[in-house]
This record gives structure tokens, C-alpha cells and sequence, in this order.
């Protein structure tokens, strides 16, 4: 284990699928079916604003990473133009965003499989899965692209596909004996704001979960060739690209087939197409969602390992963490993540029927620690660097107005969540682990220790911010 940093092994191909596949996972396969419950159709609004909002977030680090592209990004930026502890704590959380996500990947995954095995132990699915990305992983940053890359690759076919033949059922009942099946679900079974207000609110936090990982790609920076185009090129394109599967796909969900039939179990995209009688393009999208899962489970492999690194190499986790294999991959840190996912492994062993919603969202309030820091950071950040901004190519739109209005709408989230029967106690979940890493972050001194990437700058200019 020589080596002492990572390789810059993802081109732009890769860390534009990275982002893909990051994102597009079982909050749109599998928790859209728990936000289509509590809201029905104005679901596609949730996700639309939601939407804009994490543009909003891109921009923000897009602006940061043109200048200062770094492997710990958004918890580098925390720690510089915010204080030490935004940093760990930004750090800690995105790891335990991604463990979370990822074991809610592996519980999917069995339940996915459950489709065609309905006897199958649904841990087994997990743990096979489990072991093939963390080998993958193991390999080289390259082998991860190539996953990432083909994993994603279907998923955006196929859910292309699915729109493509959702609006030949909806509008020329191609598939359906030509009988077109219209609009008309959109308003029936509860009309479009079937849940009201509180409905609405309830289901914007798996909507927010749902797009968590398109930070992922400020993680990718340390990895990135040319990360200054790179990452602009991935930031401008990825966002419109995930509106529109989202979107799209969530229509012909709940235009296709009756909404409020739908099952809180397994996945709405095959449910839907299996319960109008296309049972051979439910068992196609059956295997994507599985693909989708593991895509998922995999950019969580990656990030949440490269978090455990760069903590490593901060003197903010164990020593361990920052070593790097003879092939560029940090050896520890992914085996670190690989624990945290065999726990979901045992738990879809001893799952609730709810268990999926329960893990899923005990990763909303951590996952948007990250944001949290980048809209704030992003705002010191133009203030240090003002001479820098008049020339930038790549600025936050309207901010710091944006910035503020973006964060006033995570807050909402949250307060959704807890008078949410079902996400209130994930909630807490996540305010006793940010507890935990407040209280350990003086504890075990880190508030003494300066992270190697800022050691040779001016802490005295850097204090004064």
C-alpha cells in the first residue's frame, strides 16, 4: 500500500453515469410508491420542485469545485468557509448517508428477486449483490466507472423505453386492444392532491431522498481528468436529464394504472405494467430496478468509502482509512462501508413490512447536511474569492437569494418528516447520529487537528472568515 494518492481514472463518460446512478435508484423504483400513497398524482409536482431546488445545490458546488476541485469536496469546503466541525460533520454524514441508501439497496434488492422467486429468502439477493460490487470495488476506480457506467446506462434506456410505450397506452392504447386509456386517473381515485397539503408535504422527503447523490459528483473531483470541465459538463447536463425520467416516469405510473391500487410493496413500475396485462415488459423492468438497486448500492460503495479516506487523511477517523491499495483504492474505508451493508443484509433477514421507508429515510436528514453546507459555504466562499468571480464561467444563479430560499425548502422537509408517523422516528434516527458526531468531534480532540488538505494554507486568513 504505497500509494499515497488516488488515481484520476473517470472520464467524463463516467462521472456523468456516476451522477445517473447515484440518483436515479429505489427512492424513484421503490419509495415512489410510498410517495404516490401519501399525495397521489401531484407527486410529479413534488418531484419538479424538488427538482429545481437541487439544481440550485449543483450550481452552488459547481461554482466551488471550478476553483477548488478536491476529492472531500463539499466537507473541505465546510471546514474552510464555515468552521472545522461543518466539515467532520459534513464528512460523517455523507458517510452515513451513503451506508444507509446502500443497505436500503440490498433490502430492495431481495425484494425485487421476490418477484420471480416469491419463496427466496430476500437477504440472499442482498448479500450476493453485496459481494459482486464490493469485489468490483476493490479492483480499481476504473472497474467502479465501467459498473457505474453500464449499470446506469440501462437504467436510462430503459425507463426511456417505459416512457415512450407509457404514452403510447396513454394516448394510442398501443398494447391496449388500441384503446387508448387517457388523463382521466389523473384526477379520479382522490383527485390530484389526493393527500391535501399534508400529504403533499409528507411525500416531499423520499422525494428528497430520492435525489440525494448528485453531490456524488463533487466526491468524483479528486478522480476526475480535467475536473474543471469534467464536472461543469456533468453538473449542466445531469440535472434536466433527472427532472425528465423522474417526471416522466412518475406520469405514466400514475396515468397508466389506477394510483391508489398500487402496492406499498415492491416496485410501482413493475406493478403497473404487470396489473394492465404486460406481464413481459414487467418481468424487463423487474430486472432493471434490480440493476437500478445495485447501481445504486454501488455509487454508495464508492462514495461513502472515498468519505472514509479523506476522513483517514484528515486525522479525523482512524489512520487506517487512509490507506490506499497498490491499485489506488482505499482498501480500509471500502471494506468499512461493506460492514455497514452486511447490516442491512441481516436486517431485510428480520424485516418489518415497512422496513425499506424506515431505512430509507433515516438517511434525509444526513444527506442534507451536505447541502446545507454547500449553500452555506457557497456564500463565504464568493466573499474570499470576489477577485476570482467577476471571470468565473460557472456561477450560482441569483444567489445568495437562491441560497436562502433553497434552504428554507430542506427545512420544510424536515418538518414534514416529523409529523410524518412513518419518517418521525428515521428522523430521530438522524438527529442522534449528528449528535454523536458533534459530541465525538471534541471528545476525541479533532478540534485540535487541521485536515491535510488545508495544513499549508494560512490558518490565520482562513480563522478570520
Amino acid at each position: 500500500m504505497t500509494n499515497k494518492k488516488l488515481n484520476r481514472g473517470l472520464g467524463t463518460r463516467h462521472i456523468q453515469m456516476i451522477a445517473l446512478g447515484g440518483t436515479i435508484g429505489v427512492g424513484l423504483f421503490m419509495g415512489s410508491s410510498s410517495t404516490i400513497g401519501w399525495t397521489g398524482p401531484s407527486v410529479m409536482l413534488a418531484y419538479a420542485i424538488t427538482g429545481i431546488f437541487l439544481y440550485l445545490i449543483m450550481r452552488a458546488m459547481g461554482e466551488m469545485l471550478y476553483l477548488e476541485p478536491s476529492t472531500g469536496s463539499f466537507a473541505t469546503f465546510g471546514y474552510k468557509y464555515i468552521h472545522p466541525m461543518a466539515g467532520y460533520m459534513t464528512a460523517w454524514s455523507n458517510w452515513f448517508q451513503w451506508v444507509v441508501v446502500g443497505m436500503a439497496e440490498v433490502i430492495a434488492i431481495g425484494t425485487y428477486m421476490q418477484y420471480w422467486y416469491p419463496d427466496l429468502p430476500s437477504w440472499i439477493p442482498g448479500l450476493i449483490a453485496m459481494v459482486i460490487l464490493g469485489t468490483a470495488n476493490f479492483i480499481s476506480v476504473k472497474s467502479f466507472g465501467e459498473f457505474e457506467f453500464w449499470f446506469a446506462l440501462i437504467k436510462v434506456v430503459t425507463i426511456v423505453l417505459m416512457i415512450v410505450a407509457g404514452f403510447g397506452l396513454i394516448f394510442f392504447g398501443i398494447g391496449n386492444g388500441g384503446h387508448a386509456i387517457g388523463l382521466s386517473n389523473l384526477w379520479k381515485n382522490g383527485g390530484f392532491f389526493t393527500g391535501g397539503v399534508k400529504g403533499f408535504l409528507f411525500a416531499l422527503s423520499l422525494v428528497v431522498g430520492a435525489y440525494q447523490g448528485v453531490e456524488l459528483i463533487g466526491i468524483t473531483a479528486g478522480e476526475a481528468k480535467d475536473p474543471q470541465k469534467t464536472i461543469t459538463n456533468a453538473i449542466q447536463s445531469t440535472i434536466w436529464r433527472i427532472l425528465i425520467f423522474y417526471i416522466g416516469a412518475i406520469f405514466v405510473i400514475v396515468t397508466v394504472y389506477p394510483w391508489d391500487k398500487l402496492t406499498s410493496i415492491g416496485s410501482p413500475f413493475v406493478a403497473t405494467f404487470a396489473k394492465i396485462g404486460i406481464t413481459a415488459a414487467a418481468g424487463i423492468i423487474n430486472f432493471v430496478v434490480i440493476t437500478a438497486a445495485m447501481s445504486g448500492c454501488n455509487s454508495g460503495i464508492y462514495s461513502a468509502g472515498r468519505m472514509l479516506y479523506t476522513l483517514g487523511v484528515n486525522g479525523q477517523a482512524p489512520k487506517a482509512f487512509a490507506k490506499i491499495s497498490s491499485n489506488g483504492v482505499p482498501l480500509f474505508g471500502t471494506i468499512g462501508v461493506l460492514i455497514g451493508l452486511g447490516v442491512g443484509v441481516v436486517l431485510s433477514y428480520i424485516a418489518p413490512q415497512k422496513l425499506f421507508v424506515y431505512v430509507y429515510a433515516a438517511s434525509v436528514l444526513p444527506g442534507m447536511v451536505p447541502w446545507f453546507v454547500i449553500l452555506i459555504s457557497q456564500i463565504k466562499f464568493r466573499k474570499v474569492n470576489a477577485a476570482k468571480m467577476a471571470n468565473h464561467p460557472f456561477k450560482m444563479p441569483f444567489a445568495p437569494v437562491t441560497n436562502y430560499l433553497t434552504i428554507g425548502y430542506l427545512v420544510a422537509v424536515l418538518i414534514g418528516m416529523w409529523f410524518n408517523d412513518d419518517t418521525r422516528v428515521s428522523l430521530i434516527a438522524g438527529i442522534v447520529f449528528l449528535a454523536i458526531v458533534a459530541i465525538s468531534y471534541y471528545a476525541f480532540g479533532i478540534n485540535k487537528r487541521v485536515p491535510a488538505d488545508l495544513q499549508e494554507e494560512d490558518l490565520t486568513e482562513r480563522k478570520a472568515l
